[in-house]
């Protein structure tokens, strides 16, 4: 981990700092609040459902580096979390952070560029199974680096 890290602070992306494990908690409550939201505008509104999906996903892999001590800095912050996820979690994690990568881009995408884009019923609905199995499996990996501290 400490050549990611060497790198990640020297190009300014992450920093490290001590984080009290209540703001781990806290993230994670909000991901899976973000879940119950996504979940509920999923027959109403595909993109705002979407949005909450990606939102659990990038809320619990900030709980994850906020675990470590380590806080995104400003700049590449969404892309930055992912790539921490991608080198923490590794291979068992693969296609789930995979998954979580190609949600960010599609969200930047119709956030800033495509107002437009059309966002498919079978794509939210995709990315809303992904967003749950990522929550909750990020969460057991948390709990187990962690046993002393309660989480949710």
């Amino acid at each position: 981990m400490k050549n990611f890290v060497q790198d990640y602070k020297q190009r300014g992306l992450i920093k490290e700092e001590k984080i009290g494990f209540d703001q781990v908690v806290k993230h994670l409550s909000r991901a899976r609040k973000d879940l119950k939201v996504a979940e509920a505008n999923l027959k109403i509104d595909t993109e705002a459902a979407y949005n909450y999906a990606y939102l659990a996903m990038l809320r619990t892999g900030r709980a994850l580096m906020l675990s470590y001590n380590l806080r995104p800095t400003d700049g590449e912050q969404h892309k930055t979390i992912v790539s921490f996820c991608d080198y923490i979690l590794g291979e068992e994690f693969l296609e789930l952070v995979r998954h979580f990568d190609r949600m960010r881009k599609k969200r930047n995408q119709f956030t800033y560029d495509e107002p437009d884009l059309l966002v498919s019923d079978t794509e939210t609905k995709t990315a809303f199974e992904t967003a749950k199995k990522f929550v909750e499996k990020v969460l057991v990996f948390i709990q187990k680096n962690n046993p002393q501290q309660k989480l949710i």
